[in-house]
This record gives C-alpha cells, structure tokens and sequence, in this order.
C-alpha cells in the first residue's frame, strides 16, 4: 500500500452534475416563490446547504426549515442526476490508475452521504474509495477544512500525505487551510481563480506520480 493518499471533491472533480443540482435549486425557488438565480448558483455552488440557504433567503433561517428546504432540494437532485451528470473527462482512469498503486482515496464534498453514494454507484467507481467524508460530518463548510479533514482521519493519513483535488476556490483553500497538497482543475472555474499547488484543464494523461509530485514532505 502507497504511503498517501488522494481526496476526491464530488461535483466538478469526479461528476459534471451542476445543472442538476441547479434544477433542484431553481425547482425549489419556484416552488416558495424565492427565485433562485444563475448568478447565485455560481457564487454557491460547491459550499454547504447550511451556508447557501441563509445567502439565498438574505436572512438567518431557522435549523429546521433550513432542513426542510435542504431535503426538498437533495431529493429533487437525486431524481434528476442520473439523467443529466457526466463524468469528468479522465477522472475515471485516474482513479483505476490510484487504485493499482496502492494509493488509498476517499471523497471529500460537502453533499450528504446518499448524494455521494448515487454519483460513485452510477459511475461504478464505489469500490475504488476507502472512505467518504460529507456534509452530514462536518459542522463547517468549505473554505473551512473539516469535510477534508475528516477524511484523512478516517483515511488513517497525515493531512501533509494527501492531495485533494478541487474545482472551486473554496475548496481549494479549504484543502490548504488543512495543511494538505491540492491540485485545482477548471471544470467550472477559471485558472485564475483557482489558488492551487497546480491547475490543470483536464485529467486526461494525469498520472499518480503527477499528484504524488505535489506533496512536499518525504515519505
């Protein structure tokens, strides 16, 4: 077994599945007569369900509407993700790659577990990951870096032996908060945007030993 490890945001890293979570959004908007706009759905997507409904609402929303809100959109995105995700080009070989060099991985997204269960279920990759750190672990969302340290701990790794890889800058910041390598790819940002140890466009022709170069410490 390798002496590192990988950590997998979900959506923009390993699933294209933004325009079904922005459905959801927009369903739900119409559905309480709040418009839940484009604009706003690029500036929020990728943070934690509890960060987004008090920035949409523009008000302190109380715990158990905040769920219920939260619930209504989960389950609408899961009925629609099927149909309209995609995986990112090249991300699937990666990890196949990982795997047969002994490099233990985990996902780190600040979805709830059945969300990351589906995606890496329809995808068929489930079984390649070691462990999953969600949402429902955490009580901070990115740019904190709990969801990300929650999986190295339960990956048995040092924050310092893991990459994490990341599409938005919360999460890239997130990532160096916890003192660990990132790698951004722009699947919904700009390069610019992303503050990471490398960015690259796509994860096609990436190899393990690409990730493994970004860790600064020694084995």
């Amino acid at each position: 077994m390798s002496d590192w490890s990988v950590i997998f945001d979900m959506d923009g890293v390993l699933v294209d599945s933004s325009e079904a979570h922005f459905q959801a959004w927009q369903g739900l908007g119409m559905e309480i007569g709040k418009p839940f706009t484009r604009e706003l759905f690029q500036l929020t997507f990728g943070m934690h369900n509890q960060q987004i409904v008090p920035l949409w609402m523009e008000q302190e929303v109380e715990q158990a509407e905040l769920d219920r809100l939260a619930n209504i959109k989960e389950t609408t995105y899961r009925r629609l993700v099927t149909e309209l995700m995609r995986p990112i080009p090249g991300v699937i070989d990666l990890v196949a790659a990982l795997h047969a060099e002994g490099v233990t991985m985990a996902v780190g997204s600040s979805g709830p577990l059945p969300n990351i269960q589906l995606v890496l279920q329809q995808l068929g990759i489930s079984h390649f990951f070691s462990a999953l750190s969600t949402g429902e672990d955490v009580r901070h969302g990115k740019p904190d870096p709990e969801v990300f340290l929650v999986a190295a701990r339960r990956l048995g790794r040092p924050p310092s032996r893991c990459v994490v890889l990341e599409d938005a800058p919360q999460g890239v910041e997130a990532a160096r908060r916890g003192g660990m390598a990132v790698l951004g790819i722009t699947s919904s940002r700009a390069e610019e945007d992303l503050q990471a140890d490398r960015v690259v466009a796509s994860f096609e022709g990436l190899r393990p030993a690409d990730l493994r170069a970004l860790l600064v410490e020694p084995a």
